[in-house]
């Protein structure tokens, strides 16, 4: 070949390699961008799905409640009792509600309501203003109340050593005391 011959061949096949590596880095960019795509469709289609999954979760954790295992509440007429205040002209007129294991309960306690109402009557009026208006104060009598309504009942009534051990024999009754007024004058 001549001369001008090689010369006329090199630009002939330097044209198809420069096409060649274009059309390479076309495909190239291509599949970056397909992989990039299919990266973020996957990683919204798992965020979707952790948020769905947190629905679940909340709407299993706000089922409603078995009405058989549900605390029955049981409120007791307003009582008014002097405290045990020096002089005498101190007041309490508290409103309380007695949360408790069931229903069958609730007709349990009722019938022993004009002695559990005295019990009652009895523990506040040997309280002071002082004793009932603080937080502790409060729940001490709460935990008296219990105690003697529990008593009164027939269960043995649970002590404070006894708090965090097992305790022997049926349990009390009443689960908590509830105050639904409570005004001292």
């Amino acid at each position: 070949m001549s001369a001008a011959a090689t010369a006329a061949a090199q630009p002939a096949e330097a044209a198809p390699k420069k096409k060649g590596k274009k059309l390479l880095f076309a495909l190239i960019g291509v599949v970056v961008l397909g992989i990039a795509g299919a990266g973020a469709a996957l990683f919204i289609l798992k965020k979707n799905t952790a948020e769905d999954e947190g629905l679940d979760e909340e709407a299993a954790a706000h089922k409603p409640v078995d009405p058989k295992s549900a605390p029955t509440f049981l409120p007791l007429d307003n009582m008014v009792v002097n405290l045990a205040d020096p002089g005498g002209n101190r007041y309490i007129q508290i409103g309380l509600t007695l949360q408790l294991q069931d229903a069958h309960t609730g007709d349990a306690v009722k019938a022993f309501m004009p002695s559990i109402r005295s019990r009652i009557l009895v523990i506040l009026s040997k309280r002071t203003a002082e004793d009932v208006l603080s937080a502790e104060g409060k729940s001490r009598l709460g935990n008296d109340i219990i105690a003697a309504v529990s008593e009164v009942m027939g269960y043995p009534a649970p002590k404070a050593e006894d708090e965090g051990k097992k305790k022997r024999g049926p349990a009390s009754p009443v689960q908590a005391v509830l105050f639904s007024s409570f005004i001292v004058q």
